[in-house]
């Protein structure tokens, strides 16, 4: 989110997160506008910080001061990175893996095992989000059967819309959708007509 308003009508649409972006990209923050929005949030909405390259000293220190519930690491994190993280805060660490074709990173598996959730997302050559492109679900659908009984959560990103959400839900049955571009009438601005027709895609899909 990079405004107020689109966060709150998240929050009232039943959002059980709301992202705010620090990694390199169209939709960064500042620290200051992020604790403006997510200052305005309910607190039964978990606040989430996307990272990228910085340190987990950093990190650790934006989430203590944000009071972020979820870290979401998109610069390639190793499960050094992530304990490093979690020595130095008590919140929840994503793992993100970005897939190129139909192949799962073969970090995928460690991330499953130490992470809190792992996060599907595209990779595309000099973005590490945000990008608009689809997954090939019914591909990763087979690879991820025997990681879901370990630690992490799935948390399905990349390219999703409310067009597909609901194929997509019936292809890899995640834990969490996370939306982004697919809501947007401009970069970083948020379409409500868009966000409430992906909540009614994924309720009618019987998801919480």
């Amino acid at each position: 989110m990079t405004r107020p308003e689109d966060a709150s009508y998240a929050a009232m649409l039943g959002a059980a997160y709301v992202g705010v972006i620090f990694a390199d990209g169209p939709r960064t923050l500042t620290q200051e506008r992020a604790q403006v929005i997510v200052d305005g949030l309910p607190r039964r909405v978990s606040r989430v910080g996307v990272f990228g390259h910085q340190s987990p000293a950093d990190i650790a220190q934006s989430a203590e001061r944000l009071e972020l519930d979820v870290v979401q690491l998109h610069g390639d994190p190793d499960t050094g990175a992530i304990a490093d993280i979690r020595a130095r805060w008590n919140g929840r660490v994503w793992a993100v893996q970005r897939v190129a074709g139909s192949e799962l990173p073969t970090s995928t598996r460690d991330m499953f095992d130490v992470a809190d959730a792992v996060v599907l997302d595209a990779r595309v050559p000099g973005q590490l989000g945000g990008t608009g492109v689809a997954l090939p679900w019914s591909d990763l659908a087979r690879q991820l059967v025997p990681m879901r009984s370990r630690r992490a959560r799935l948390v399905l990103a990349g390219g999703l819309k409310p067009e597909n959400v609901a194929d997509a839900i019936a292809s890899l049955a995640p834990d969490v959708v996370d939306v982004s571009s697919g809501v947007e009438g401009a970069v970083g601005i948020k379409d409500h007509g868009r966000m409430r027709a992906f909540r009614d895609a994924v309720e009618r899909t019987g998801t919480s």
